[in-house]
């Protein structure tokens, strides 16, 4: 039966390794991606789009032939999917289909995916579907003040997990001397207990979330207790830290870590790309080009993917491996630019499904010149043959 509610970036990252591991089909798969926020009046705008499409791609299929009713049986059902099961929060919707092969997998994110997208291959085209889980990832967000704190589970742009920590408050004292004094000491103490109870909550739930970024706003006084006891685990994970806006409502709150995330990740990107330039320059655990990488993903050797978050930067390979899902894949877009060209995004498709399928990590790398010398493609090694 379909998924009809939002799911965790968790979650995704499971339904992303069954799709991963999906036999090619003598039928038509469909991989569908809408924008539900597109435009104010979506609904249609998605409508249009899959109407033309679907038509489009039909007329290559023979008339009454098992092919040509396994797509048609598709789209009768992914029009009455899209017509009573989506919800009306969800800004975007993946699906997978495939009548003949028994396939129905439908995947609502309260994160907008980018364009319209319809791909029809062999196998689910699940490129874009990692590269959503690498751009919305799970972290926390922590807003602190000396008596309280609340910590968010964020993923796909939405709240997943809240926790509250609240301290008893301190009184103001207008008293001078040896009692202000003693009234200081003992106001730190209460500061600094809060805020050590605060990282005892933080520190269990980002080990039973498995989280990987940390991003932390508070007051002055509160953030900078938080420095001085703020543990080894939980400062590796840490993005950012600053100062607090007390106006700010959940989305905002939401929207500046984000930011925070993605500008750290710019960072990252620059950082990650050169330790694998610098593994496959030296011989050591590192390798670029798609050839190459393409290679090391077949002996199961690739630790991490990196990868070009542009399909159209790929550098083409003359053939792909022999077990490489068979077929084409065709694609339309609702992009102004049109897709891309479907060799490449066959490319591309086929290195995110086999880290994938090997349990390596996909790094995509939104600086296409970072990677253009290389075919936009390179990857860090378990080992070396």
């Amino acid at each position: 039966m379909a998924e009809t509610i939002p799911v965790s970036v968790q979650s995704l990252s499971q339904r992303l390794e069954v799709l991963a591991a999906a036999e090619p089909s003598p039928f038509p798969v469909v991989s569908l991606y809408l924008d539900l926020s597109a435009a104010n009046n979506g609904r249609e705008n998605h409508d249009t789009f899959i109407r033309k499409a679907f038509a489009d791609r039909a007329k290559g299929l023979p008339n009454a032939s098992p092919e040509r009713q396994s797509f048609e049986q598709d789209h009768e059902r992914i029009r009455a999917y899209l017509g009573n099961e989506v919800n009306r929060s969800s800004k975007g919707v993946a699906i997978f289909a495939s009548a003949g092969a028994g396939l129905f997998e439908a995947i609502q994110v309260d994160a907008p995916i980018d364009q319209h997208w319809l791909f029809i291959g062999s196998v689910p085209h699940l490129y874009p579907l990692a590269r959503l889980i690498d751009t919305y990832p799970r972290y926390a967000a922590v807003i602190l003040d000396t008596n309280k704190a609340q910590i968010f589970v964020f993923g796909l742009g939405s709240t997943e997990r809240t926790e509250q920590v609240t301290s008893k408050k301190t009184r103001r004292t207008s008293k001078g001397g040896w009692s202000q004094a003693r009234y200081q000491r003992r106001a730190d103490n209460v500061h600094e207990k809060h805020i050590k109870e605060v990282i005892e909550t933080l520190d269990k739930l980002v080990r039973e979330e498995q989280l990987q970024h940390i991003v932390i706003a508070g007051d002055e006084v509160a953030l900078s207790i938080l420095r001085n006891e703020l543990p080894k685990q939980l400062t590796e994970k840490l993005v950012d830290i600053t100062k607090w806006d007390r106006t700010a409502g959940e989305q905002e709150i939401l929207q500046a870590s984000l930011d925070a995330l993605r500008d750290k990740d710019a960072e990252t990107d620059i950082e990650k790309v050169e330790e694998m330039l610098n593994a496959w320059r030296s011989g050591g655990l590192g390798v670029a080009g798609t050839e190459a990488t393409m290679r090391a993903l077949q002996n199961g050797q690739v630790d991490e993917l990196v990868i070009a978050a542009s399909p159209e930067t790929l550098k083409p390979m003359q053939n792909l491996p022999d077990d490489s899902a068979p077929g084409e894949v065709v694609a339309d877009t609702s992009a102004p630019q049109g897709p891309a060209d479907e060799s490449r995004l066959k490319l591309s498709d086929e290195l995110v499904t086999r880290a994938q399928q090997t349990a390596a990590r996909v790094r995509f790398i939104e600086d296409a010149n970072l990677l253009a010398d290389v075919g936009g493609v390179g990857a860090l090694l378990r080992y070396r043959i």
